[in-house]
């Protein structure tokens, strides 16, 4: 007997019989799916296999949802640090001209629907059940030729779903790891943006930031305009290359584009950073920098720059609706306040640059007398070279670890390996919840300032733990 068919004769598949295909019981449901796919954000760089660098799957799951993709206006982000800020800053700009984005990046910091915005929100429980069983009926129809999709991979797929379904005007797309073989690299851009660019996985991008940058500029497609950061001289070279190769447009801040930074510290505006881009008739001169820190400079350059070639593309973009809507954002991670008694801050840094710039930036924009700091990081990063940069403006270091990271370092080695190498005081806690009340204990709540940082999920925990406290009556 043939089962039922609809009007295209396509057959019907009942929902609920089968793990594969129909909607998801409840949200708990479709996030315990996606938690049982292979998830390489928690898998040393060196474990991972390479059957995952390869795109046909993802291009075989994308043709199967119909490819999405080639329905949206995309702007593709790549680059080793700033990224995420990056998307953040063109995202607020383009909201404050009326325009509706979606937005993915990663990685999340409570909720997975975190990485998936439209409108500068998180998606919707349902949306994004709706859409996660979409991608694995569609995963189920591939798999038996090309392997089961990963995590990532079913995540872009989900965003490129949603942002079609809602007919965003524009979709910002920030890879994963890399550039050339990650999954989102099945896009056709029409702007590419490029930040900078440091040895980083170097296990499976290459141990010189020639061989990274080649990686990273595997997503300059032809025809599109490619924007980058100020590089170093040979990281230019590979981006000049590669866009020259496939016919491509390639711009570079402070080469091909005008761009001048400078710090200030207004006495009403207090301390920023200000830049100005691009020429008198269609740049912008004097916009603050909104996140903290002039390592920030540079991204909204690059933002302000993608706006610039949207505008020439006729998006209706003024310069008081961009402006304003960079003073909106969220800093999600960045330099965040998320406590005001005791002043806590949280940010992301996990490279030795960040951390360094991190507490630059702190010393620069915030006053206080003593920086207590919560660091807990992945055992595979530049350790020494983190340990160094905290030794620059910490007064106090409380090593801790991640429950949820399976990669984390073992505390007690961070200390030992913290007093070896430059003897700042330190000490240990089990958990990030046990660190967080060991600064609060030491921490004049006037005076002194705790910053949480060295890992996206120590930074993750952290903020979860604070924002679910109880309300003080």
């Amino acid at each position: 007997m043939h089962g039922a068919s609809d009007s295209n004769n396509n057959p019907i598949r009942k929902r609920g019989r089968s793990r594969s295909t129909g909607p998801f019981v409840n949200h708990d449901a479709a996030i315990e799916f996606l938690n049982s796919t292979i998830n390489i954000e928690r898998i040393r760089p060196d474990k991972v296999s390479s059957e995952v660098w390869k795109l046909d799957r993802m291009r075989a799951l994308m043709r199967q949802l119909g490819d999405p993709q080639n329905d949206l206006e995309i702007v593709h982000i790549a680059g080793s640090k700033g990224k995420g800020s990056t998307c953040n800053m063109l995202e607020g700009a383009l909201q404050g001209c009326g325009y509706t984005t979606g937005v993915f990046t990663s990685p999340h910091l409570i909720d997975v629907r975190e990485r998936v915005r439209v409108g500068g929100f998180p998606i919707t429980e349902q949306a994004f059940d709706d859409a996660l069983a979409e991608c694995r009926s569609a995963a189920a129809e591939i798999e038996k030729t090309h392997g089961k999709p990963t995590y990532f991979e079913l995540l872009t797929a989900l965003a490129l779903v949603v942002f079609a379904q809602q007919a965003v005007d524009i979709a910002i797309l920030e890879t994963g790891l890399g550039g050339r073989l990650d999954c989102t690299n099945i896009v056709s851009p029409r702007i590419v943006g490029l930040t900078h660019i440091q040895l980083e996985h170097t296990q499976i991008l290459g141990d010189t930031l020639e061989k990274i940058a080649a990686e990273k500029a595997g997503i300059i497609k032809p025809g599109c305009v490619a924007i980058s950061v100020p590089q170093p001289d040979e990281v230019v070279e590979v981006f000049r290359t590669k866009a020259d190769e496939v016919g491509a447009t390639l711009q570079v801040l402070g080469q091909d584009v005008i761009y001048t930074q400078r710090f200030q510290s207004g006495i009403q505006s207090g301390p920023s950073g200000l830049i100005c881009v691009g020429d008198e008739d269609i740049g912008f001169e004097h916009v603050t920098v909104p996140l903290m820190g002039m390592h920030q400079a540079p991204n909204c350059a690059l933002a302000l720059a993608i706006m610039i070639q949207l505008r020439q593309l006729g998006y209706d973009l003024s310069e008081r609706g961009i402006v304003a809507g960079l003073a909106q954002i969220e800093h999600r991670g960045r330099l965040e306040c998320v406590m005001e008694r005791p002043r806590i801050y949280v940010d992301g840094a996990h490279t030795p640059d960040s951390v360094r710039s991190a507490i630059q930036a702190v010393a620069a924009h915030l006053d206080y007398d003593s920086l207590i700091v919560v660091f807990g990081c992945a055992s595979d990063k530049d350790i020494p070279g983190m340990i160094e940069a905290l030794s620059t403006g910490a007064d106090k270091v409380i090593f801790t670890r991640a429950s949820a990271n399976p990669r984390a370092m073992d505390p007690e080695e961070l200390k030992a390996q913290s007093l070896d190498a430059n003897g700042v005081m330190c000490e240990t806690a089990p958990t990030v919840k046990d660190a967080i009340n060991a600064a609060a204990s030491v921490c004049d709540h006037a005076q002194d300032l705790i910053l949480i940082t060295g890992s996206f999920y120590v930074v993750g925990e952290a903020k979860q733990l604070i924002e679910s406290r109880p309300a003080r009556r």
